[in-house]
């Protein structure tokens, strides 16, 4: 009886801790390495050294999913170690053979000639426009066309040198050349948005063509003419003879008004007030006559006066607005004074109007 007692007690051991120890060396079993030669020796499963340890504590052959393992076949701890290495190489080998092979230095020589290069194209740049400059004060009937062909040749050049630079002289691999493009356009990016914000509208402006260099245009409260496109800003000389450098971004984002659009002449308008009780037949006349006078008028575009009542410091009084052409548009100032000038002194001459009337 209590040798039936002991025997079940032992068959229950066996239940539970036999369970638990064949299912420990099942989860030793590392079933995705496999070695790289595909015979069938090698194709077995790779056992650790901790379940080879439980096979030799076994003593016995082990069945784990269709695969029978001895224990005088476990595979030892070197060799384990060995074959795990084995199995990495191919992952080894990919990396190193999809490395990029890139061979590219950059030596004395090409320092020097980049720099030879560059400032070749600047003196060249420099002293050209200079010379189309002269050129184009000299031939007053090209003057516009030969200043409009400035801004272009000056970034063609640039174009030009930077290409020989980088394509003749540095010569980097293409993969240089996409690795630092994207890195200098994430630097640019975050570090000079205005700059490419007006480098940007400098192109727009060379390509859409709302003006050109000579016209006389109007830009918020600056007036005058351009004398300078280039990829940063614009400049303009006012009628005081001040140069203004406006930045292309505020060129492009709002409204811009060109006098004269291309053209050597432009329209001037001058502005008098003259009390209401003024003859007005007798003064459009005279107006029509100080314009068409003046050496500077341009007879083939037509000259008009208009009439406008308006309250001018507290008085109702007659606005005249006296509209002719000038032969240039250099002469605009000259001739705006010259025009008032001979119709105010032809007005007191006349008597249409008093001294005292125009207090």
């Amino acid at each position: 009886m209590k040798f039936k007692v002991l025997l079940i007690i032992f068959t229950s051991f066996l239940s539970l801790h036999g369970e638990t120890f064949f299912s420990d060396r099942e989860q030793c079993i590392d079933w995705s390495i496999v070695p790289p030669d595909f015979n069938e020796e090698l194709k077995k499963p790779y056992i650790d050294p901790f379940c080879a340890e439980l096979c030799n504590e076994a003593g016995e052959a082990v069945r784990i999913e269709g695969e029978t393992f001895h224990a005088e076949k476990t595979v030892p701890a070197k060799e384990a170690s060995s074959s795990g290495s084995r199995a990495m190489a191919p992952v080894t080998d990919i990396i190193e053979s999809s490395r990029p092979n890139i061979e590219w230095s950059v030596s004395f020589g090409k320092i020097f000639w980049v720099v030879i290069i560059f400032l070749f194209a600047y003196l060249i740049i420099k002293y050209f426009t200079k010379a189309l400059e002269a050129i184009a004060e000299k031939w007053s009937g090209s003057r516009l066309f030969i200043k409009r062909v400035i801004p272009v040749f000056r970034l063609v050049a640039w174009i030009t040198a930077i290409y020989t630079i980088i394509a003749g002289v540095l010569a980097p691999p293409i993969e240089t050349i996409l690795a630092v493009t994207a890195s200098f356009g994430i630097a640019m990016g975050f570090a000079s948005q205005d700059i490419l914000k007006n480098i940007f509208g400098g192109i727009m402006i060379l390509f859409d063509n709302p003006f050109q260099v000579g016209d006389k245009i109007q830009v918020g409260n600056h007036y005058g003419e351009v004398i300078h496109i280039g990829l940063r800003s614009v400049r303009i000389v006012t009628p005081d003879d001040s140069t203004v450098s406006i930045p292309n971004s505020d060129i492009v984002s709002q409204s811009v008004s060109n006098t004269n659009t291309g053209e050597f002449n432009c329209q001037v308008v001058a502005e008098m007030y003259f009390p209401a009780e003024v003859d007005l037949d007798k003064l459009k006349k005279l107006a029509m006559r100080a314009a068409t006078v003046s050496k500077y008028v341009y007879l083939k575009k037509p000259v008009a006066v208009i009439f406008l009542n308006e309250v001018h410091q507290g008085r109702s009084m007659i606005k005249m607005r006296l509209k002719a052409y000038v032969l240039d548009l250099r002469y605009e100032f000259p001739f705006l004074s010259e025009m008032n000038h001979i119709v105010m002194t032809e007005v007191f001459k006349a008597g249409l109007v008093t001294p005292e009337q125009m207090r």
